[in-house]
């Protein structure tokens, strides 16, 4: 299955870039993850616990970061196996591009899947594989701009602020 979309973030390319790079925010914008640990230099470790069809299953794998080439591209690359359910492995090659007010951030994923989960039948697979892509870059699209439901207005209606990671590199 391959993918390839594009977002425009609020954020300057560098901030967008850092944010890629960030284990704190690959955790929160990971779909299911509940556990991610690790460094661009030397790959993360996840543990990912999603339901594709019938088949729930936790995947622990790793992920790495490769053809670094700063602030322009990267490439996430990531496999997990899920025991009985099988495996999962794909990537995401990433370019950033300055826009007016902000950054242009192309995708193109690739995903595959063996064992149980391969046997569901690739319209599923395919379906899901673009709704975890497309839910990864907008969960990212809103850590960035500061956008999660912390950031909401508050009971009195005093505007929200921003957001915890647009907080520690502004």
């Amino acid at each position: 299955m391959q993918l390839t979309d594009s977002r425009e973030i609020s954020a300057d390319r560098a901030t967008v870039y850092a944010a890629l790079l960030s284990p704190e925010v690959l955790k929160a914008c990971v779909p299911g993850c509940e556990e991610l640990t690790g460094s661009p230099d030397d790959g993360f470790e996840a543990t990912v616990v999603q339901k594709v069809g019938p088949v729930k299953a936790t995947f622990k794998g790793a992920v790495t970061v490769s053809n670094l080439n700063e602030p322009e591209s990267l490439t996430l690359s990531g496999e997990g196996k899920g025991g009985a359910a099988g495996f999962a492995k794909g990537g995401a090659n990433v370019r950033l591009e300055e826009i007016e007010g902000g950054t242009r951030l192309h995708y193109e994923v690739e995903a595959k899947v063996g064992g149980k989960l391969a046997q569901l039948g690739s319209r599923i697979i395919d379906g899901f594989a673009k709704k975890m892509a497309d839910q990864f870059f907008e969960n990212f699209e809103n850590v960035v701009e500061g956008n999660d439901a912390s950031d909401a207005p508050d009971q009195d209606g005093d505007q929200p602020k921003k957001g915890w990671f647009k907080r520690i590199t502004s």
